[in-house]
């Protein structure tokens, strides 16, 4: 598998890690689109929210708390967004769930 996130996970390509537990890591985006742009990424690699079961959703569910723990850490008292992507029309660039944590100014309303 040519997965950029796995070989992340395995330690094969750099990342600047923020949390790491034995389900899942949170880094640093390489390409911020906000002040502060996190990504959540789950060890076991899956496609997308399309292929969640209950065991995945669990993971989900501990890695948005996690995002919104961290968010708080980071003085985003004022908001941040949590997004996923599925798919080439949901724009979704590499083909392993993840989640955005974005915030830091004032985000824009429109979505899409």
């Amino acid at each position: 598998m040519d997965c950029i996130f796995c070989k992340i996970i395995k330690g094969e390509i750099p990342s600047s890690k923020v949390y790491e537990d034995e389900e899942f890591i949170v880094i640093k985006d390489v390409n911020p689109q906000a002040p502060v742009h996190l990504l959540a990424i789950p060890k076991e690699h899956f496609a997308s929210v399309a292929e969640l079961n209950d065991e995945r959703a669990v993971v989900v569910g501990k890695m948005m708390k996690k995002l919104a723990e961290i968010g708080g850490d980071n003085g985003l008292d004022d908001g941040f967004r949590i997004i996923t992507n599925k798919g080439k029309h949901g724009c979704q660039s590499v083909s392993h769930l993840h989640l955005h944590l974005l915030g830091g100014r004032q985000l824009d309303e429109k979505m899409g």
